[in-house]
């Protein structure tokens, strides 16, 4: 029982080695974090300046660079809590309704006779006919337009629900179908988010959904909340309309269907536009900052081949009406359509400068949000208050670390020692996982790992207090060795494996904090029973067939 096979011994000792390279860069954790950033700019295609080279070159290429990523209390940064604006999704789903009902009730309009939509409230649409004796027709017309929806919990449902009162047809959204754009509104939302923090580089951003309506978004190393606000906040939403007229009345009645928006060229100017947009944003393939003719800064723009053929489409039509681009709710431009313009392409001009055109550029690319949203929370921590973190987290581990040193090897002797080189190997383990696995080290996971301190020796303390009551037993070295392995790793498995469980839930059904205490509470778990059961008795069994000793001394 106290004989290791070979392939154990190279199996332990293969994944201790392991352990020790991958951790390794943690050691050097600013020299190993410049080699990365330099690896990240060399492969996206941009030139490196000579500190970087440097940088590239600090690292030897053929070792492991991964790093523990610090969370936002650690290395400093934003958060916010957000919470997304879900129903200016369904008005804006309604909204983009309306061509299709009109172009379905013209189809039938010897029945029902002229149309004309209504003003309604933004969970419905209302349209009014002049003969009401078609009602019926009009109704089964705009039912037509309705699409299966297919989701977890309905399959064959409809999209839509169409209903009349006098001769008006009104259009309003199922519950189903709400539920289903809430929750595609949430994952766009929170895909866009992340990909406009990545666009400024910054280093392992947060980002979660948390409830029905709202988004945790915490971005080490960012300056201040305000920054991640401007950089999270602009819904950069392009689209493009038709201009119905231009007006100096902010006042004017637009009309139904029609919305009057702020002119940025032309202050004090408004435009009337159709409030549902010929093409938008969502279908941009590219968005670069540029100059116009005038040598003007400016963001040229490409569409996919959908919008690129309703963008053809229209102006084709057109020739001749103003076009506005509307950003946010503001027309930057209402330029008369000249020509038919068929590629798909075109410049986006105004009142720029070039940092605001390399910043709508970046927003454009990243995607446009779907819908605003508020901030409910901010919170902005220093760097100075993170490493006051990390030195607080690193005492508390150096403390507890040699603390339990020390009693091991006043309590045990010389078997002290070997759980002490265990646990030594045990952090080195729980850093290495952290590394590989891109896990994020924060203040409460610095808490779990100095709880895994104390549960990596509560594993040897049984082992070696039941060593102590086999040699009371007037068993053997060998013997007691040997018994005391087999019969306390049922203790040992079964206080690990329901704390193990433990940390799934929290793990589970936590956030933030929660999480990070939880994933290394459960890395510990598992790497606490290996150095204990495994590591520290090898290296018992190593010396005791070496020493062959008569007595035990534990």
């Amino acid at each position: 029982m106290l004989q290791f096979s070979v392939w154990k011994q190279l199996t332990i000792f293969a994944i201790c080695l392991a352990g020790l390279i991958a951790a390794l860069p943690n050691a050097f954790y600013v020299r190993v974090e410049g080699h990365n950033d330099a690896v990240a700019t060399r492969e996206a295609g941009l030139e490196l300046d000579a500190e970087m080279e440097n940088s590239l070159n600090d690292w030897p290429g053929w070792l492991p660079s991964a790093l523990v990523n610090l969370g936002l209390d650690l290395r400093g940064g934003a958060h916010l809590l957000a919470e997304v604006k879900l129903e200016d999704v369904h008005a804006e789903r309604l909204d983009a309704m309306w061509p299709d009902v009109r172009d379905a009730l013209r189809d039938v309009r010897s029945s029902v006779g002229t149309i004309r939509r209504q003003d309604s409230n933004s969970d419905e649409l209302r349209v009014r006919i002049s003969q009401p004796s078609g009602i019926e027709e009009g109704r089964a017309a705009v039912e037509a337009l309705s699409r299966p929806l297919v989701s977890l919990t309905s399959v064959a449902s409809s999209d839509i629900v169409v209903r009349t009162e006098a001769n008006e047809i009104i259009v309003s959204l199922t519950e189903e179908e709400r539920a289903a754009t809430d929750d595609r509104t949430m994952r766009q939302s929170l895909e866009i988010i992340r990909r406009r923090v990545d666009e400024v580089g910054t280093r392992e951003p947060t980002i979660l959904r948390q409830g029905v309506d709202r988004i945790v978004i915490q971005v080490p190393g960012i300056g201040s909340a305000e920054e991640l606000k401007e950089l999270i906040g602009a819904t950069a939403k392009l689209t493009f309309h038709p201009v119905i007229r231009r007006t100096s009345n902010q006042d004017a009645a637009p009309g139904a269907g029609n919305v009057i928006l702020p002119s940025i060229d032309v202050p004090g100017q408004f435009h009337i536009v159709d409030r549902s947009s010929v093409v938008s944003g969502d279908e941009l393939t590219d968005a670069q900052p540029d100059f116009d003719q005038n040598g003007r800064p400016a963001v040229s723009f490409r569409f996919n081949p959908s919008g690129a053929r309703k963008f053809g489409d229209y102006t084709a039509a057109n020739v001749g009406s103003p076009f506005a681009i509307v950003l946010d709710g503001e027309v930057i431009s209402a330029p008369v359509i000249q020509d038919h313009i068929p590629g798909g392409s075109g410049i986006i001009t105004g009142r720029f400068t070039i940092e605001e055109s390399n910043r709508l550029a970046i927003l454009l690319r990243a995607g446009a949000l779907p819908a605003g949203m508020i901030f409910l929370e901010e919170r902005t921590v220093g760097p100075e208050l993170g490493q006051d973190s990390i030195d607080a987290g690193r005492i508390a581990c150096v403390v507890a670390f040699v603390a339990v040193l020390v009693f091991m090897l006043a309590g045990y002797g010389l078997f002290g020692l070997f759980a002490n080189v265990a646990l030594v190997m045990n952090l080195v383990l729980i850093f290495a996982v952290l590394s590989t696995v891109g896990a994020t080290l924060t203040l409460p996971g610095i808490a779990g790992i100095v709880l895994t301190i104390g549960m990596a020796v509560d594993a040897n303390v049984l082992i070696f207090e039941r060593i102590r009551e086999e040699l009371k037993r007037s068993k053997g070295p060998a013997g007691a060795i040997e018994q005391g392995y087999s019969r306390a790793i049922s203790a040992i498995l079964d206080a690990n494996i329901t704390t193990l469980i433990a940390a799934v839930i929290l793990f589970s059904v936590g956030s933030g904090p929660v999480r990070g205490f939880a994933v290394t509470l459960g890395i510990g778990i598992v790497t606490s029973v290996f150095s204990a059961v495994y590591l520290a008795r090898l290296f018992i069994v190593k010396w005791f067939e070496w020493k062959r000793p008569r007595v035990l001394n534990v």
